[in-house]
């Protein structure tokens, strides 16, 4: 089966929104949180300010009072609709601060929610114009809090900054053309007073980027494109050229090479680095692209004070699968031979788990984590290149061999397009010293297509089904050794995996399931110990906090994303799930 993009009409006025106060709804102090207390987040487990919870992107709580002898007690305490019949994939992550739950919605709402009684506060919704052009689902995987705002992106390519309290509009800034492609999906990221954001819509050949804002004002400080030959910004001026132009790319194709940066970054406060994955480059058919086609599919670091790269890591040069690159970058500190490594790690839609060293990007391991990576023999660790099986490359159309003229002969490649692992979010224990990698098993027959550019339309020039590997599973959580890339134990469930994870100190590893649950798993052996069915799939990313004594667990419910749009033979296995739009919310009963 082969898929194309659908532009997706959303009725509305012109780019701005609307809040809608809760009856009754009490407004908070004024203040919040500071530029050390967001940098502090994974140490204060009373709060969540960040997207990861905590800037480095581990997902990790330590809070134990949930834990293997008390999590068969978990029980929900309230659930939040988000109502009306916008009831699309709901990838996002909870925000909560003094209270209040600020959780994101599909086609770009933001609700702000009374965390212990699960009623509504206020609720913005974007007025979105017709024809824009979200690639994977009309989701957001949200918001970013300082001070006395909220701020997250829309499908329109904007960033807005809301009051925190009332949810009224702060400002509301354009930030790409969303008639070209662009879009804003991932949640901002904020350093140093900073509002650090990517943009969405590789497909499209849009060019990717990495931009800074005032927080206050959200004027551009910087903007650095992620597509050799294309001129950053510092101040309002040109500043640096991304890499040397026509290094890696022939001709004008960087002026639409993709490179988008659609999952957000992460910020290491030791090397005082911004991480940003880039996604594929434009167009899929890399016969079209001859060369590595820096800076996509890769891993960089930037400099959050200026935009420049400091160093980059390419998981799929001259990329020909879309295996993308934009898979998060998490910091830890790699314990190995009596020594302590600044590291991080990737587990990346190519199918293999990155450790690298995130001062200088030199590779130190890459293994596999699912069963087949057909494209490669697996990487070089001197040069820090793929060993590629070039005849698991999709042929040149002019080749021939396909269905019909202008279509080059179909292959089957592992893992599909999809990945090893898609956006939902690994999570890092420190206790464990285990990372827990929601994956999933699955192939494609890919051919390549003669294509060009045109602006606002899909830009592929390749088609492709995915197939399930097995019979009996396709998501399998697996917990897996950064010293070694062994796997030490695995979770295998029927559908999909495409939620986010969650460890925390109590020995326990949390993530959702297509089929509805919730589930907990004994972070050390990978049994199951708990679940809880939310009424459709999650596909969202679980967190836990304290409030008033005691731990709390909230995730966001609702089937969606990329997998019944693109699935292939795997959608049809999908079909039959109700689609939702609901943040549940449990804790453990008093006694």
């Amino acid at each position: 089966m082969k898929r194309t993009f659908a532009k997706i009409a959303v009725v509305g006025a012109v780019a701005g929104g609307l809040a809608v106060a809760a009856p009754g709804g009490a407004a908070q102090a004024a203040g919040g949180p500071t530029d050390q207390d967001i940098l502090k987040d994974a140490e204060t487990p009373g709060d969540i300010l960040t997207y990861g919870m905590g800037t480095q992107g581990q997902r990790h709580s330590t809070l134990k009072a949930v834990n293997p002898d008390t999590v068969k007690k978990l029980a929900p305490v309230w659930a939040f609709s988000f109502g009306g019949e916008k009831q699309r994939g709901q990838e996002s992550q909870p925000i909560v601060h003094d209270g209040t739950i600020y959780v994101t919605g599909s086609y770009s709402r933001l609700f702000a929610i009374d965390a212990r009684t699960g009623d509504k506060k206020w609720q913005y919704d974007a007025r979105l114009p017709e024809g824009i052009m979200p690639c994977c689902d009309v989701v957001n995987r949200g918001a970013a809090i300082r001070g006395d705002k909220i701020y997250f992106g829309t499908l329109d390519a904007r960033l807005v900054a809301l009051n925190k309290d009332t949810g009224k509009v702060v400002w509301n800034k354009k930030v790409a053309d969303y008639q070209a492609g662009y879009s804003m999906t991932a949640a901002p990221l904020i350093v140093d007073g900073k509002i650090i954001t990517g943009n969405s819509g590789g497909e499209f050949g849009v060019v990717g980027a990495v931009e800074a804002r005032d927080a206050e004002s959200g004027e551009l400080i910087w903007s650095r494109p992620t597509v050799e030959g294309n001129m950053g910004t510092l101040n309002g001026k040109e500043s640096t050229m991304t890499g040397v132009k026509n290094a890696t790319w022939t001709g004008d194709l960087w002026q639409t090479g993709g490179g988008a940066t659609w999952l957000g970054g992460t910020y290491d406060p030791e090397t005082k680095s911004l991480f940003f994955g880039t996604g594929n480059p434009a167009p899929w058919n890399s016969h079209l692209r001859p060369g590595d086609n820096l800076y996509t599919s890769s891993t960089l670091a930037i400099n959050p004070d200026n935009g420049e790269i400091k160093w980059h890591f390419q998981t799929t040069p001259h990329d020909g699968w879309d295996f993308d690159g934009v898979n998060e970058f998490i910091s830890f500190d790699l314990k190995k031979e009596g020594k302590v490594i600044k590291a991080g790690a990737k587990a990346d839609r190519n199918g293999f788990f990155f450790v690298i060293d995130r001062t200088n990007g030199k590779l130190l391991n890459a293994t596999p984590f699912v069963t087949e990576t057909s494209w490669a023999k697996g990487f070089d660790l001197n040069t820090g290149k793929p060993i590629y099986n070039e005849d698991k490359r999709p042929p040149n159309p002019v080749d021939g061999g396909g269905a019909s003229a202008g279509q080059g002969k179909p292959i089957f490649a592992a893992p599909s397009f999809l990945g090893g692992k898609n956006w939902m979010p690994m999570a890092y224990s420190p206790d464990t010293e285990l990372f827990y990698v929601p994956a999933n098993e699955w192939g494609m027959d890919i051919w390549n297509e003669a294509i060009t550019y045109k602006k606002g339309a899909a830009y592929l020039g390749a088609g492709f089904t995915i197939k399930p590997l097995f019979e009996d599973y396709i998501g399998a959580l697996r917990a897996i050794d950064p010293k070694t890339g062994k796997i030490v134990w695995e979770y295998k469930n029927p559908a999909p995996l495409w939620g986010g994870v969650l460890t925390t100190a109590g020995n326990l590893v949390f993530t959702g399931t297509p089929e509805g649950y919730l589930k907990a798993f004994d972070a050390k052996t990978g049994a199951e110990l708990w679940k809880f069915n939310t009424g459709s799939g999650i596909v969202g990313c679980p967190v836990t906090w304290e409030m008033d004594g005691e731990q709390y667990v909230s995730v966001v419910s609702g089937w969606g994303g990329a997998v019944p749009l693109w699935g292939g033979e795997v959608a049809k296995k999908v079909k039959d799930i109700n689609q939702g739009g609901m943040l549940w919310t449990f804790k453990l009963p008093k006694t």
